[in-house]
């Protein structure tokens, strides 16, 4: 495998900065054939972000050289031009950014466009392209997000709740009497001491909350639609919902390159 990354004709780059982590994918045209996760630093420069990017391809034996062109969707303004001007710095690229004015081949029906969150646009586009019908995208990140799109392919809107881990931290730190605990499934839903009481609550609670949007949004949109999910937890959650139905981890990154080919 590392002899065959070394000599790709072509690869590309696509970039998922996020409010905790930013993923990082290389694809050889629709294969993606490396996956990195960092996190996302606020303060770091573009000469730590350009020396990050090369360090990760040389430990997986990736020629910088290979890399011929970048995408990247951004949650986190304060990282994103540190990002562009590191990958100019490190392959010389100018980098796609997700934002206004790029071609997404899907109608954007939100009241104001440009305030819904690249990465649930991206996702959103993935979605669709693999199911080809109605499609609920939740995304368990900093926040759980739930996005719709039609049967026609339009993006309608969707919902944003506090994330598990988010949530889980508040208890933690607002409840004196309540310790931290790992975010793990219980033995059973009636937790019988205090650690399987909390994690039955986030659990559980999150799966609950999961459940009853999706069959909300369903309702209220009128028709069948598919239920996708990605990000850290989701395969924890899906394990105990009724309404998911496959994890996708790559999810957001395949967005990205279908993206990339949509505009260049």
């Amino acid at each position: 495998m590392a002899t065959y990354l070394a000599h790709l004709r072509l690869m590309l780059l696509v970039i998922d900065v996020g409010n905790t982590n930013t993923v990082l994918g290389l694809y050889d045209g629709s294969e993606l054939v490396r996956q990195f996760r960092i996190e996302s630093t606020i303060g770091r420069t573009k000469d730590e972000f350009q020396l990050v990017l090369v360090s990760l391809l040389q430990l997986a034996k990736v020629d910088p050289k290979s890399v011929k062109a970048s995408i990247l969707a951004s949650v986190v303004p304060a990282i994103t031009d540190t990002v562009v001007q590191a990958v100019r710095m490190a392959f010389g690229l100018d980098i796609l950014v997700v934002g206004p004015g790029i071609k997404t081949g899907m109608p954007i029906l939100y009241e104001i466009p440009k305030e819904v969150g690249a990465d649930r646009i991206v996702n959103a586009i993935a979605a669709y392209e693999r199911v080809r019908g109605g499609v609920i995208v939740v995304d368990f990140g900093t926040a759980t997000t739930f996005d719709c799109i039609s049967h026609r392919g339009e993006y309608l809107g969707g919902v944003i709740a506090p994330g598990i881990t988010l949530s889980a931290e508040a208890l933690f730190s607002k409840a004196a009497k309540l310790p931290r605990t790992e975010i793990v499934k219980p033995p059973r839903v009636l937790g019988r001491n205090t650690i399987h009481a909390m994690q039955s609550g986030i659990i559980y609670g999150y799966v609950c909350l999961v459940d009853g949007m999706v069959e909300r949004l369903i309702k209220e949109m009128g028709y069948p639609c598919a239920t996708l999910a990605t990000g850290g937890l989701a395969s924890l959650i899906q394990s105990e919902s009724s309404t998911i139905e496959e994890v996708i981890e790559s999810l957001t990154l395949e967005g990205l390159r279908i993206l990339y080919e949509r505009n260049c």
